[in-house]
């Protein structure tokens, strides 16, 4: 018994409130036999504490498992008599708080396992899980557990963010309400109108600054349900919205500045190929060995010693490998035109295989012809890399990227003026007073410049001027809104769209 008693206190430390009598090695399950102890207990009702025994029933618990196997706890319980004869229960079972609370089935471990585990995973997946974790538990089991997890208790915030998030594309959509100062969640609503927010607003007085995106139908909501309210606009969208502006502006100048757009001189993996063989052999021709050339060029040592094996560069080219395609019937036309021995256009030498039988694509054709070809023909950048380096902070840009963004924004004096502007706006972001006044002064001299899709972007702050002059100056934003969209998408694929709008809200609110 004290061997037993020792063990128990080592393993089954919270079963201590209880007497363990023996343990049963049954393969696959460990019973552990126990019993109540032999103390009073208050009766349910009245209080009374009684040590009166009217008879004895067994309850059978699930533990955590030990050894990869189940454990089953099978506990004899006192069926006690109240001595208080005036009491409406003459005879209860007693009760044990924290091994044998009412109506359990599992140990409190157990259950806080199996909480943490249908928390993450829901329904099959936690089932499955619990399987392994040697707690067998089902799927409808496993909601049911989700479902009866208590949602926190939550109050009405000070500052509020509001953002919408796609139940069904195209279809149905939900808003999602958060403390946007902690991120807690605090409610999530059917729909998106301005109806939706409004009613929920109306109902609970309290918030004074409230974030969103630029939607105009939460700003109506907000300014119906409460006037004094402040409304902060999401920087994030601001700076989005620029972007795309600026793509535009960037595609638009494409004749300016592709003009001193230089090309890649014979092509980038082959002058990456001449530069790495002429630094392996300089430091060999200084004694280097192999090993110290791989460290101090930062790759691999049979890079160096593929390198250190060539004479010339050039014999490390590789060269272009003609896989088995549908071209391949027809590739003795194609390979001269490959090899660029009788120039053909791509699109006559398509028309003359087809009659010989070829059923691809030209897309395919194109392909096939290029393998190994030189780049010499791809500029150095294309509209997007020329837009990404105009929205990367200036500190941030490698000196040949500074360089060549230099050239590039000196060709045009529109592509100047942009860079200029964007600098401008991207310092206002940082939020400061006085900030709503230097906004005005920027969408002045955005509109008097010649670049049309800017103007377009200085027209969206003055329709929702105070939210955006809001978000300007106070340090407050929706960042932790979308943070929130982005757990609830996971939620979503992991459930596969199979679960109701009650159990997404359910899943979404727990913390």
């Amino acid at each position: 018994m004290l061997e037993i008693d020792a063990l128990a206190g080592v393993v089954f430390s919270r079963l201590s409130a209880l007497v363990i009598e023996d343990m049963v090695d049954e393969g696959d399950l460990i019973r552990v036999v126990a019993r109540t102890r032999d103390d009073p207990v208050p009766g349910p009702v009245c209080g009374t504490p009684t040590g009166r025994v009217h008879g004895f029933c067994g309850r059978m618990i699930a533990d955590l498992p030990v050894d990869g196997r189940r454990v089953v706890v099978s506990v004899r319980v006192r069926r006690m008599a109240c001595p208080v004869w005036s009491c409406p229960r003459r005879t209860f079972r007693e009760q044990v708080p924290g091994p044998l609370e009412r109506y359990q089935r599992r140990t409190n471990r157990l259950a806080d396992q199996s909480d943490a585990v249908v928390r993450e995973l829901a329904g099959r997946a936690s089932a499955r899980l619990s399987g392994a974790l040697g707690a067998q538990a089902a799927r409808s089991t496993a909601l049911r557990l989700l479902r009866r997890l208590p949602l926190p208790a939550v109050g009405v915030p000070r500052v509020l963010g509001v953002d919408d998030f796609v139940l069904r594309r195209r279809h149905r959509c939900a808003t999602i309400l958060i403390d946007a100062q902690t991120g807690t969640r605090i409610d999530v609503l059917p729909g998106r109108g301005a109806e939706v927010p409004e009613a929920w607003l109306r109902a609970r007085p309290g918030v004074e600054i409230v974030c969103r995106d630029g939607s105009l139908a939460y700003g109506e909501a907000v300014r119906r349900a409460l006037p004094d309210a402040v409304q902060v606009s999401d920087r994030w969208h601001l700076w989005r919205n620029l972007c795309d502006k600026t793509l535009a502006e960037v595609r638009s100048h494409t004749s300016c500045w592709a003009a001193v757009n230089p090309p890649r001189p014979g092509g980038v993996r082959e002058q990456t190929t001449r530069e790495r063989w002429q630094q392996v052999h300089d430091l060999l021709g200084k004694g280097v060995g192999l090993l110290e050339c791989a460290r101090r060029l930062g790759v691999s040592l049979n890079t160096v010693k593929r390198y250190a094996h060539r004479s010339e560069p050039e014999e490390a080219r590789r060269a272009p490998r003609y896989r088995q395609t549908l071209v391949a019937p027809t590739a003795t036309t194609c390979a001269p035109a490959a090899h660029m021995i009788r120039p053909v256009p791509v699109v006559r030498l398509f028309h003359e295989i087809e009659e010989l039988g070829y059923t691809g694509s030209l897309n395919l054709l194109y392909r096939y012809l290029t393998q190994g070809r030189a780049e010499g023909d791809r500029p150095v950048t294309t509209a997007r890399h020329f837009t990404r380096l105009l929205l990367t902070d200036p500190d941030r840009l490698r000196d040949p990227d500074t360089e060549l963004l230099r050239d590039l924004t000196a060709a045009c004096p529109e592509l100047t003026e942009l860079a200029r502007l964007i600098h401008a706006f991207a310092g206002l972001l940082t939020p400061a007073a006085g900030n709503e006044i230097q906004l005005t002064a920027w969408i002045t001299t955005a509109r008097a410049t010649d670049l049309p899709h800017l103007h377009g972007f200085a027209n969206g702050p003055e329709l929702d001027r105070s939210a955006v002059d809001a978000a300007l100056t106070l340090p407050h934003h929706n960042g932790r809104t979308e943070g929130v969209n982005t757990r609830t998408k996971r939620i979503m694929r992991q459930m596969h769209g199979r679960a109701g709008f009650d159990l997404l809200r359910h899943r979404i609110l727990l913390p």
